[in-house]
């Protein structure tokens, strides 16, 4: 399904009936990443799947897409779906997608779940990465596509999870390089929202890959100390949902319910 929002098409999915569940993909990933997640979690709930911008279906809106804009566009879609409250889970920068919504609207969220994602900005050095990302991406974004997604799986499963990365890479080579390089630009400059984990009324639970070449478990396990947020670690990378699809399923119909 798609709405116009500010001049863009917005792309979504909407499945089953009962509490809202809003999912959100990560950079280079579309809603075609819940594609097994989605039905299962629909049998008893209703199922919100969206584009952020410049990535899916999902249209761009300038050459710097924010946190705040990107969450700005999912409570578009949710006014206009008449959802007031739901929970949240947000895979990498949907992750940060979701902590600028609950920031704004803590109140309209029932849960958050951190998928392989953070409350901390980047670090200075992570910044300059980011600026060095976007000149290899200018260069050539079909070859970035390919190596950035293949370095989130865990050394020991790109074999074993070969088609599922093909699948991946061939997904993620239809996001615009407009849509790669402002979402960079939005990630780096987003806020610290650790603040979050700790003085939000709604229930929250983070989930980490011991194995994540991405983000440090040890950083993570020190945002989440002293706070109310049910940590979860896996055994290995940054793609939980498919590394660790039927473990993450489970994990994730607990906390819902």
């Amino acid at each position: 399904m798609v709405l116009e929002f500010k001049g863009t098409n917005i792309h979504y999915t909407d499945s089953g009936k009962g509490h809202a569940i809003v999912l959100l993909h990560g950079f280079l990933e579309s809603t075609k990443i819940w594609k097994k997640l989605a039905p299962e979690l629909s049998k008893k709930h209703r199922v919100i799947c969206i584009d952020l911008l410049g990535h899916g279906q999902t249209g761009c809106l300038g050459y710097v897409h924010t946190m705040e804009q990107m969450a700005e566009a999912v409570e578009f879609v949710l006014k206009n779906l008449r959802i007031r409250r739901s929970t949240f889970i947000g895979h990498s920068m949907g992750g940060y997608v979701a902590l600028a919504f609950a920031e704004k609207h803590p109140d309209n969220l029932k849960g958050l779940c951190l998928l392989n994602s953070t409350a901390r900005s980047d670090s200075p050095e992570k910044q300059i990465n980011r600026d060095r990302t976007i000149v290899t991406v200018k260069k050539s974004h079909e070859t970035f596509i390919r190596i950035a997604i293949t370095n989130l799986f865990r050394p020991k499963n790109r074999k074993l999870f070969k088609e599922e990365i093909k699948a991946l890479i061939s997904e993620a080579k239809q996001t615009p390089l407009q849509g790669i390089v402002a979402a960079l630009e939005g990630m780096k400059i987003r806020d610290n929202r650790e603040a979050l984990l700790h003085f939000t009324p709604f229930k929250k639970m983070m989930i980490a890959g011991k194995k994540d070449p991405v983000l440090n478990h040890e950083a993570l396990l020190e945002e989440v100390e002293d706070s109310q947020v049910r940590f979860i670690e896996f055994p290995d990378g940054h793609m939980s949902f498919i590394e660790n699809e039927s473990e993450l399923l489970q994990e994730l119909v607990h906390f819902i319910e």
